[in-house]
């Protein structure tokens, strides 16, 4: 155990200095109520007069993209839709949308939608210019190869953080198997982040997918591949998540605090995609995978769990974040605001009916989500406390209900 932690220490070192030399630029953005309308003049600035617009049915049924239809048509630049993208995106469906953007002539996307059509879009981008790769080819680290196809980004919930992301999270559905292609190309280069378009989302949505973004956060705070920007980041996302989610959950209407759920999204996309995630995200994509429980929820489950996990290790972060948040008090010890940290996520999923744990688990099933979850958090994801297996097996059975 000892050699085995050393060389993932030294990988996740590697790593960070490698990371140097990677272009990690946020995208360019449009911000602000009713910035969507903008997109189509910045699209044909950039040279494009056809695009592929990726999105999901449901959006589609509450006529979501009627405003973006309408100022694209208005600006001359045409579009082929795909409205298929599914809640855990597959390859099939990834080839499904590159079809169309072949058949129609597109030169660019627009992923309009959650993390999934960001995925499904991402993945679609990645084949258009790399024509002799498949889907699970590109699975892992540094695979994808040429520069995809140019992406506008327009979340729909506030939470993936997809839009600043190196990552598409994809679905076998062969072997209900969730991983991640992770490569720097994948960064879309533009951005919009109009609180409009997060109104209408449930309660249930906006709880979990704002506590998708408070996770990013947070895992990428405690890691050991932290930057000076991707602390400042972690903590702006931190701040404003506390301040404005429950607001966003019980008056969806309230745009400030939508257009500050966007921005800590954001903010908290940035640091992760440069601090990496750990033992939250990797629990959760098995779990989504096998029984495909929504990213957002799982996350907001799995966290407080891990974080108990950590103990002593993430202290000192969990306190700084406790502070920060507005759950601390005077006096107490470092180890007393990391324990009140924690204890306030639990309280936020109590207040907003996330639950404890899932139903779905299954005993049968734990070696399984236990291996898959190994292989994807080692060795890259600097955790603070490196589990071995017997641990993890004992935490997934804590989320059983």
């Amino acid at each position: 155990m000892i050699i085995r932690n050393m060389w993932y220490r030294t990988y996740q070192a590697v790593m960070r200095l490698a990371t140097n030399f990677l272009d990690f630029t946020p995208p360019e953005l449009l911000d602000g109520p009713g910035s969507v309308r903008r997109l189509p003049a910045l699209i044909k600035a950039k040279g494009f007069s056809r695009v592929l617009v990726v999105t999901d049915k449901g959006l589609m049924a509450v006529h979501l993209l009627d405003g973006l239809f309408d100022s694209l048509r208005e600006a001359g630049v045409e579009y082929a839709l795909f409205d298929g993208a599914q809640a855990n995106p597959t390859i099939q469906n990834i080839e499904d949308a590159l079809a169309l953007y072949k058949e129609k002539g597109c030169q660019a996307i627009i992923a309009f939608g959650g993390g999934s059509s960001m995925d499904c879009a991402k993945g679609c981008a990645a084949r258009v210019t790399n024509p002799g790769r498949s889907v699970p080819s590109m699975r892992g680290l540094l695979k994808v190869g040429r520069r995809p196809a140019t992406i506008f980004a327009v979340p729909t919930t506030a939470g993936t953080g997809s839009e600043t992301t190196i990552a598409a999270v994809i679905t076998d559905p062969s072997t209900h198997e969730k991983y991640a292609i992770n490569d720097p190309k994948l960064l879309p280069p533009y951005a919009v982040l109009d609180p409009e378009l997060t109104v209408g989302l449930p309660p249930h949505i906006t709880s979990t997918t704002g506590m998708d973004a408070l996770t990013h956060a947070v895992e990428a705070y405690v890691g050991r591949s932290n930057t000076k920007n991707t602390i400042e980041k972690a903590e702006k996302a931190v701040a404003l998540i506390f301040a404005n989610i429950e607001t966003a959950y019980k008056d969806g209407k309230n745009i400030e605090a939508r257009g500050n759920m966007l921005l800590a999204s954001y903010y908290a996309g940035i640091a992760f995609t440069r601090a990496y995630v750990g033992y939250v995200h990797a629990i959760a994509h098995n779990l989504g995978g096998l029984y495909g429980l929504p990213h957002g929820l799982a996350n907001a489950v799995i966290l407080p769990y891990v974080l108990d996990y950590f103990g002593e290790s993430a202290h000192a972060p969990l306190a700084r974040l406790a502070d920060i948040a507005g759950v601390s008090s005077e006096g107490q010890s470092v180890a007393e605001k990391a324990e009140a940290f924690v204890a306030s996520i639990r309280e936020l999923n109590r207040r907003m009916a996330i639950p404890e744990g899932f139903e779905q688990i299954r005993e049968e099933d734990i070696p399984l989500i236990v291996e898959r979850a190994f292989r994807e958090a080692h060795p890259l994801y600097p955790v603070p406390r490196i589990m071995d297996r017997a641990e993890c097996e004992a935490l997934v059975r804590r989320l059983m209900r």
